[in-house]
């Protein structure tokens, strides 16, 4: 998996995969924003990560199955 790949995983399911670092950038890319550490302590904020990285989690599982086609 990517960096980027491993901080989509992090940013859909709340399990870090890869370094903390990619996953902060991730998240602050799908919030447009600045995201101060302690404000992953926010199920409010967990979870709107998580559904604004459901469409690119969603492609991931898409890439895998037709790489395992070929």
């Amino acid at each position: 998996m990517t960096r980027r790949e491993c901080a989509i995983v992090s940013a859909y399911t709340g399990i870090l995969c890869g370094s903390f670092n990619d996953f902060h950038k991730y998240a602050e890319e799908l919030l447009c924003r600045p995201v101060w550490t302690h404000e992953f302590a926010d199920k409010d904020l967990t979870n709107k990560i998580k559904e604004l990285s459901k469409n690119d989690f969603c492609n991931l599982g898409k890439k895998f199955y037709e790489k395992d086609r070929r």
